[in-house]
């Protein structure tokens, strides 16, 4: 049987493991013009607030503070509106494997953020690994190039960067509520907000699908991204942040691209070299060294 710790960490790989076949999935449906940007998000919200409360009835019954529904709204924005919207309106106009790549600054300041606001210990040993990572990233972006000539890399790499910074805040966030509730709890409120601030921007846009044309692959990438990528990697996130600190669980945003290209490669849209494999190897470094324990720390 799995210890916290280990658990913790399995929970922080699938997380990355499901965001980073995502980003063919969304690409796909997008654009392949099945849904646009803002009505996939306001469908993918919808579908998974609909499921976190369903699921909210069989979890533990807990009593909000009222100055948590504050906390609440404003981890919806950074984590849910903002960050979606930035992410799917810039990956309409970029590459999956560019957008995997942008994410990987999030490590980097979620690690300077959690330093100034959560007092974490920044030790030389996760610095390594954060430049390991990120040096391995930035070597996989030379793979990136787009074969659609209508992509605006330059927009959608800033809207990815943008949705990267909401994500490193909302991190920060749900950081200080992961004790005090069960992930049930405020992901349910959580979502709940996110939709109601989501619903101006997509509710056109949603209104404007033509199911009929929807391919079994484009349905089941819809499902994919509701139930796996949404509802269970917003229940991982806060699982594995119990047990790790929070630049440890932004520092598995390194496997991104590299799990992104694997799928890539899966799906024959991208091909293997020695180049990739060395980016690979140096971003497994880079992971493994920022999620070593601190020794006179025991929090991970």
């Amino acid at each position: 049987m799995l210890s916290k710790n280990n658990f913790a960490f399995v929970a922080a790989f699938l997380v990355q493991v499901f965001y980073g076949v995502t980003f063919t999935f969304a690409n796909d449906v997008i654009d392949g013009g099945y849904i646009k940007p803002y009505g996939f998000i306001l469908l993918r919200l919808f579908g998974a607030t609909l499921l976190f409360w369903l699921f909210g009835f069989i979890a533990p019954k807990e009593r909000v503070a009222t100055r948590d529904y504050f906390i609440f709204m404003a981890a919806a924005f950074f984590g849910v509106a903002l960050n979606m919207l930035t992410f799917f309106k810039g990956l309409s106009y970029t590459t999956p494997i560019h957008a995997s790549v942008i994410m990987v600054v999030v490590p980097i300041l979620v690690l300077l953020m959690s330093a100034f606001i959560l007092k974490e210990k920044i030790t030389s040993i996760k610095v390594i690994g954060v430049i390991l990572g990120l040096l391995g990233a930035l070597i996989l972006t030379l793979y990136g190039k787009s074969a659609v000539a209508t992509d605006n890399i330059l927009l959608g790499n800033f809207l990815v960067f943008i949705n990267a910074v909401s994500y490193s805040i909302y991190i920060i966030i749900i950081k200080q509520l992961t004790s005090k509730y069960h992930p049930f709890t405020f992901i349910k409120w959580l979502f709940l907000f996110g939709l109601l601030m989501v619903v101006p921007f997509g509710y056109t846009e949603l209104r404007e699908v033509v199911w009929v044309t929807f391919t079994p692959y484009i349905y089941f990438s819809v499902a994919f991204v509701i139930v796996a990528a949404t509802f269970g990697t917003y229940i991982l996130n806060p699982l594995a942040l119990r047990q790790l600190r929070a630049s440890t669980v932004s520092t598995f945003l390194y496997l991104q691209p590299v799990i992104a290209g694997i799928f890539a490669i899966m799906m024959g849209s991208d091909t293997l070299n020695t180049t990739k494999l060395i980016a690979a190897v140096l971003i497994f470094i880079g992971v493994y060294l920022v999620s070593k324990p601190n020794k006179k720390v025991k929090a991970v």
